[in-house]
């Protein structure tokens, strides 16, 4: 064995390893839909003059950074009425210190110290608050406040003994400000208590350091940077820069509530949405064992890795699993089949063209063939995962790590553990008597016709780009016929909450619900006789008709509180998900045009708008909601379809590479047909477990499925008869 195998084979059983040690002793966090949580209501206190509404919606996108930064994934942040919050925190393991830190105002402000104050210091002169010794001091109006700092970080200072402190960057402003203000302090003599400089919290000091000695008059401490210092833990110190960097709250509020709830699923829906999950994995596997023979059980094998690698990097990263992102991570299991399929059809091509005299030759030719393929379609995946986390915030960033971690574990199972798989099994002297149980010694089905009959699809383009502008035309007219249903998560709805005469399963609850024409509410147990109901905007016949049902189930109910709420999908969260995709997109686009040429990116992004559009037109049509889970599967999509995209065009690169003086059409057209077996069999290994899932899984996982049912024929759809006679066209026109 070379040295590169065996590096190869010690490098798959170090990550396999570390990733089952990982599994096995580090808790899943599990979603609000899954286990439930702890839910927190806060009352905001806004001032005269101030709308409440406004004040709390400004006050919620505030906690919603606040709940990032606390590293709480997946959580559920919605305005109830005009001055309340509904905040839930799945997997929560302190929730007493979260309560804190949501409802701490955190004004951060930096004032001179006029002098000490006597205790009965009286109103009306200057403010006057005890430092952390509880001597009194008089200070001056805030000079800075957090507004003017840039970054905050908690620090260890092992060097100087001091322990821990936060750290602070001033923004441009606010480093000039602090050197007038440390400056002034400096004139004072030393020991003066003149000559500090107060840091109030909250309307308390937590720190009033003396400007050291060296600090010149006038000058003050330059280089817009200071540090806050004072005995504090590790935790304290780390809080402090949590409510630093999430800024103020608008306006002061107060915590009226805390308890834990259920899931918002039923156990029924998430064993039926388990057996879809298994039923589909187990399809696929039979599927690629099928076609790719003793190849496909390796891959098999390779794709349990790719699953068990992803679990464990996901659960390191303390990432929370809901239902749909579960089932997202079945789906890339199936999509994650096409790293291995690029592969097996390389090989394929090489043994049919008796360039390569066996099996084990012709697959490392496929592995290096297919594997700027593999590369640029990952790199494209990557590139919108990344700027999904960067820009983007809430679920949208989440699924970005989620996406990201899915690219780097599928590359690593393909071209590391697939080969070590083998390296070790295809070269065995038994197997050069019976080659075609490796599954590289023959062509395929697909293949075998398409070479009988050798069809030729780009002879007129023009036909293809008028049947996806129609497509297109279909899709727009239903978005404006019909509009857009959006779900409770991006327009609010009602919040209903009842104490039942006898404790109430909620499942019989959401049962009871459905049949009352009410299938989407999401009914959550707070306690064994306390029951709420969030459903979409409401009149007051169906609330009686809602207040109905639970009164059936429960054995009477009395109502303690029905309030409109807010989106938990809000402003903020939605535009940073449209900038992150904007600027993906356009990333993209230059990603392939330095790769390829300007108008194989140009083509690529066209098609992936083009299956966009056409997705939402599809749900507009059918009047299924837009909410939460339909942007993950659209997420979803726009990964897959740049995938296939780039896979027909590294293609025709590489054709073009070989026949240089050839009609571009004609490459096109061959290309296309090269890869198409590719395209067939990724498609179908989705396909079942995207059909499994929609037939199997339950109301819960219904839109999802079928969301990525229709991204995924879309997205085949596009990459053959968009992108490419796209690219044919702007080739002919120069």
């Amino acid at each position: 064995m070379t040295r590169a195998p065996r590096l190869r084979g010690l490098l798959a059983l170090a990550v396999i390893a570390l990733s089952l040690f990982i599994s096995f002793t580090v808790p899943v966090h599990l979603g609000l839909d899954l286990r439930g949580g702890t839910q927190i209501v806060l009352e905001t206190r806004p001032g005269k003059g101030d709308s409440a509404a406004e004040a709390t919606d400004r006050t919620l996108e505030v906690l919603r950074d606040r709940i990032d930064a606390l590293g709480v994934a997946e959580p559920s942040l919605s305005r109830s009425g005009t001055d309340r919050i509904v905040v839930e925190l799945p997997g929560v393991q302190d929730p007493a210190r979260a309560a804190d830190v949501l409802g701490r105002t955190a004004q951060l402000t930096f004032h001179e110290v006029l002098g000490t104050a006597s205790p009965k210091a009286g109103a009306g002169g200057p403010r006057v608050l005890d430092d952390e010794t509880g001597q009194p001091l008089r200070l001056a109006a805030a000079s800075l406040t957090g507004k003017d700092v840039e970054e905050a970080a908690a620090r260890l200072d092992q060097q100087g003994g001091a322990g821990w402190h936060v750290a602070l960057d001033f923004k441009n402003g606010g480093g000039d400000g602090w050197a007038g203000l440390t400056g002034k302090a400096a004139c004072r003599p030393t020991g003066d208590p003149g000559r500090r400089v107060a840091i109030v919290l909250d309307d308390k000091v937590i720190s009033s350091p003396q400007v050291d000695p060296s600090v010149r008059c006038g000058t003050g401490i330059g280089g817009g940077a200071t540090r806050i210092t004072g005995s504090f833990s590790a935790e304290e110190a780390k809080e402090l820069a949590l409510l630093i960097n999430g800024g103020a709250l608008p306006v002061p509020v107060e915590t009226v509530e805390q308890r834990t709830v259920g899931p918002t699923l039923g156990a029924e829906a998430i064993t039926a949405s388990a057996w879809a999950a298994a039923v589909g994995t187990a399809l696929t596997g039979v599927f690629i064992i099928a076609v790719y023979r003793l190849l496909g059980a390796l891959a098999v094998v390779a794709l349990a890795c790719y699953g068990l690698v992803s679990y464990a990097a996901l659960v390191a990263l303390g990432a929370t699993l809901t239902l749909p992102g579960l089932a997202g991570f079945v789906l890339a299991i199936g999509m994650a089949v096409d790293a291995n399929v690029l592969v097996f059809e390389r090989a394929r091509e090489e043994y049919a063209a008796r360039s390569r005299p066996s099996p084990r030759s012709s697959l490392a030719a496929g592995f290096r063939g297919a594997f700027s393929a593999i590369a640029d379609s990952n790199i494209t995946t990557l590139i919108a995962a990344g700027l999904q986390f960067f820009l983007a915030s809430g679920p949208v960033r989440g699924f970005g790590v989620t996406l990201g971690i899915g690219v780097l574990a599928s590359m690593f199972s393909a071209l590391v553990v697939t080969r070590v798989l083998a390296d070790r099994v295809v070269g065995r002297p038994w197997l050069r008597r019976r080659a075609r149980l490796t599954g590289i010694a023959h062509t395929g089905a697909v293949r075998d016709r398409l070479a009988r009959r050798e069809p030729r699809l780009m002879r007129r383009p023009r036909r293809w780009l008028a049947l996806s502008a129609a497509a297109l035309a279909l899709a727009a007219s239903g978005i404006a016929v019909r509009g857009l249903d959006f779900g409770v998560e991006f327009t609010g709805g009602r919040l209903i909450e009842y104490a039942t005469s006898s404790p109430v399963d909620p499942d019989r609850a959401r049962a009871a619900l459905a049949d009352a024409g009410f299938p989407g509410a999401v009914v959550q147990s707070s306690g064994d006789q306390r029951i709420s109901v969030r459903t979409d905007r409401l009149s007051n016949v169906e609330a009686s008709a809602v207040t109905e049902a639970v009164v059936a189930v429960g054995g009477g109910a009395d109502k303690l509180r029905d309030e409109t709420i807010g989106p938990s999908l809000g402003t903020e969260l939605r535009r940073g998900a449209l900038i992150a995709l904007a600027v993906a997109l356009g990333a993209q686009l230059l990603y392939l045009s330095a790769r390829f040429r300007w108008l194989f990116g140009t083509a690529a992004v066209a098609a992936l708008a083009h299956d966009v559009v056409i997705l939402v037109g599809v749900f507009a049509w059918l009047g299924r909601p837009i909410d939460g889970v339909f942007l993950a599967a659209l997420l979803t999509v726009i990964g897959y379809s740049v995938n296939d995209s780039v896979v027909v065009f590294d293609r025709v690169r590489d054709l073009v590479r070989r026949s240089p003086g050839a009609p571009f059409a004609t490459l096109a057209n061959r290309a296309l047909l090269q890869t198409l077996p590719r395209t067939v069999n990724t498609g179908m290994g989705a396909a079942f477990i995207l059909t499994a899932l929609a037939v199997f899984g339950g109301d819960s996982l219904t839109d999802f499925a079928l969301a990525l049912l229709i991204g995924v024929a879309v997205g085949t759809y596009s990459s053959m008869f968009t992108a490419t006679p796209l690219a044919v066209e702007l080739h002919r026109r120069g």
